[in-house]
């Protein structure tokens, strides 16, 4: 899959959710092949502040060039999960993680940052989760997937060495036991070393 189509079906997602003023951050693989080590995906995560007002208007804006279910989005809305979307021209999946309104959820709003993935200078700066919300993120979702995803662990790897000193250690040990992951970061720093 083309860094094209990655931008041609997340760019139609992130211009609703412009016009809807919901916040919203790019984060995933994406973001941490863009703060860390690179590698192909098929689906690209965006978290996003959306609320059951918005699902009528997110549908009807997406419909045409995407497979969504508005009774799943909507029952993923309300329960605060996620929800897929599949840009038909491509196949390419957005998975939409609604924010589940949580401090570090506030936190990585916060520090996400417009970052241009396109070699186009005319293209739209997308917002990106900061390399250590990221790595935090992927940590958690590492621990809640029973520790057995080798690519989430890579990526956490590959953060950590690329980022290295540059990486704000105080914010990644602020968060981590609030979100139980202190061991598996401590683990994560000395396998990266």
């Amino acid at each position: 899959m083309s860094g094209s189509d990655l931008l041609a079906a997340l760019e139609p997602v992130l211009a609703v959710l412009n016009r809807l003023g919901v916040r919203h951050f790019v984060g995933g693989s994406v973001a941490s092949s863009a703060h860390g080590v690179a590698r192909a995906s098929l689906d690209v995560d965006v978290v996003a502040e959306l609320a059951p007002a918005h699902v009528a208007t997110l549908v009807g804006a997406l419909q045409n060039a995407f497979f969504v279910d508005e009774g799943r989005v909507r029952a993923a809305v309300t329960a605060g999960r996620s929800f897929n979307l599949i840009h038909l021209a491509t196949m390419f999946k957005v998975d939409v993680f609604v924010s589940r309104g949580r401090p570090f959820d506030a936190s990585s709003f916060a520090r996400a940052r417009v970052e241009h993935l396109s070699q186009d200078p005319a293209a739209t700066g997308i917002p990106l989760a900061s390399a250590e919300d990221v790595l935090l993120a992927k940590l958690e979702w590492f621990r809640k997937g029973g520790e057995s995803s080798e690519r989430q662990w890579e990526d956490v790897k590959g953060l950590l060495r690329v980022g290295g000193a540059a990486l704000d250690a105080a914010y990644l040990r602020h968060w981590a036991p609030l979100l139980g992951v202190s061991d598996l970061l401590d683990r994560a720093f000395r396998e990266s070393a």
